[in-house]
C-alpha cells in the first residue's frame, strides 16, 4: 500500500462556502484523515495550492489550515505540471473563462454550480472538457444531505407507493447590510454581475429533483425583487437588480408535481432552512438536513375541517423520525472522495459538468417561463 500525491489548485476558497465546505470540511478533512483510500488500498493525498487575488488574505487563510502553498498567480499555478486540478469556487460568471483557461492547461476540473450563467457558455465548458479529455464534475452537494439520503432510501424501499407530489421551502432572512451585516456577498442581488436566486438555487433543483423524484420535463416560474436596495461589503448602498425571491412549479417524468418555493426575505417557521414535503399513496415524508419525519398510509388520521373550534389535536404528534440507522459523512468531503476515487481509480461518477449544465438549463428556462409568463418544456442537451 503507497500513498500518492495529488496536486489541486483551489480557486475562490477564501469565500464562505470555498473555505468552510471545500477546504476545512473536505481537504483538509482528508489530509487530516490520511487521503482517500482507494479499492487497491492505497491513499491519495490531496496538496492543495491556495489561489486568491488579495495576497494578505490567502497567506493568512494558509497559515491559519497549516498549508505551505499559495499564490496570486492562476496562470503559473496552472502551469505547474505536478498539479493536475483545478477547483473553482469563485463568482459564477468568471467560472466558464476560468474553467476554459483549467482545461486549455490540461488540468481535470471540479467545480461550484452555477457552472455558467447562460446554457451556452455551459454547453461549451462540456464541450471543451470532453474533446480535451480531461475528466470533470460538479457539486451537487444537497443530494448528500442526511435529510435528502434518507428520503431516496424511502423512494427505494417502496414507502412512498405512487409518489404523488413534492413540495420544498428553502430559505432565511438575509440582512440588507445597513443596520446588520448581510450573511451573503453583494453580488448576489445584481443581475448585471450573476445574481439572483432563479440561477443560484435552481441548478440545485434540478439535480434534486432529476435524481431523487423524476427527471424534469417543463417549468413555470415566478421570481421576485422583494428588497430593492441594499448595502455592500463596504457599507456602500446600492440597488439590488436580481431576483431574490422564486416560486417555481415542475412537472417531473411520472407524473410527479414539484413545487419549491425559494426566499432570502423570508423568516423560517419550520424544522429547517430547507424542508421538502414528499406524499404518495402509501405513505409521506417530510425531510429537512439531516431528520427526516415519516407517516405511513395505515398511520393516517383522519382530520375533520371545523373553523368553529379551536385545533385540539397535535398533528405533529402522528408523525415518526426516521431512525438513524447509517452514520452520514459532510456531503462537500464525500463527493470530493468520489470525484478523488473517479480521477485516480475510473470509479463511477455521474456528477460531470453535463449535470451542471443541466442546472444552467433549467434556470435559464425558469428566468423565461417569469418573463414570457408561462410552462418551458425541457430539452434534451445536445453536445
Amino acid at each position: 500500500m503507497t500513498t500518492q500525491r495529488l496536486g489541486v489548485i483551489m480557486n475562490g476558497v477564501t469565500g464562505r462556502m470555498g473555505l468552510n465546505q471545500h477546504l476545512i470540511r473536505s481537504i483538509i478533512a482528508i489530509r487530516n484523515q490520511g487521503g482517500v483510500l482507494l479499492s487497491n488500498g492505497d491513499r491519495i493525498m490531496p496538496d492543495p495550492v491556495l489561489v486568491g487575488r488579495d495576497a494578505a488574505k490567502v497567506e493568512r487563510l494558509a497559515k491559519q489550515v497549516s498549508l505551505e502553498r499559495w499564490t496570486t498567480d492562476l496562470d503559473r499555478a496552472l502551469s505547474n505540471r505536478n498539479d493536475t486540478v483545478f477547483f473553482d469556487a469563485a463568482t459564477t460568471q468568471a467560472r466558464p473563462g476560468l474553467l476554459t483557461k483549467a482545461i486549455n492547461a490540461g488540468k481535470h476540473v471540479y467545480c461550484e454550480k452555477p457552472i455558467a450563467t447562460n446554457l451556452e457558455e455551459a454547453v461549451a465548458v462540456v464541450k471543451l472538457a470532453d474533446a480535451r479529455g480531461v475528466k470533470h464534475g460538479t457539486v451537487q452537494d444537497k443530494l448528500f444531505l442526511p435529510g435528502l439520503k434518507k428520503l431516496a432510501f424511502l423512494r427505494d424501499s417502496g414507502f412512498f407507493g405512487r409518489m404523488l407530489s413534492v413540495r420544498g421551502e428553502f430559505g432565511y432572512w438575509v440582512f440588507e447590510g445597513d443596520w446588520q451585516e448581510a450573511q451573503r456577498p453583494s453580488w448576489n442581488y445584481r443581475s448585471e454581475d450573476g445574481g439572483g436566486i432563479i440561477l443560484d438555487m435552481v441548478c440545485h433543483w434540478r439535480y434534486v429533483l432529476d435524481n431523487l423524484f423524476g427527471e424534469v420535463e417543463s417549468v413555470t416560474c415566478l421570481g421576485t425583487t422583494d428588497i430593492p436596495q441594499r448595502w455592500d461589503e463596504k457599507g456602500r448602498k446600492y440597488r439590488a437588480t436580481a431576483d431574490d425571491s422564486a416560486y417555481a412549479t415542475f412537472r417531473l417524468k411520472g407524473g410527479v408535481i414539484a413545487h419549491i418555493n425559494m426566499s432570502w426575505a423570508t423568516r423560517v417557521y419550520r424544522d429547517d432552512l430547507v424542508a421538502f414535503q414528499v406524499d404518495g399513496t402509501h405513505g409521506s415524508a417530510v425531510a429537512g438536513l439531516t431528520d427526516c419525519m415519516i407517516q405511513a398510509r395505515a398511520a393516517t388520521p383522519r382530520p375533520v375541517w371545523n373553523p368553529d373550534e379551536k385545533r385540539l389535536h397535535d398533528f405533529y404528534a402522528d408523525w415518526q423520525k426516521l431512525p438513524e440507522n447509517a452514520a452520514h459523512d459532510n456531503g462537500f468531503k464525500e463527493q470530493w472522495e468520489m470525484f478523488i476515487r473517479y480521477l485516480c481509480e475510473d470509479a463511477p461518477y455521474k456528477y460531470t459538468l453535463l449535470e451542471g449544465a443541466k442546472g444552467v438549463q433549467l434556470a435559464e428556462c425558469a428566468l423565461q417561463s417569469w418573463r414570457e409568463r408561462r410552462w418551458i418544456d425541457i430539452a434534451p442537451i445536445k453536445l
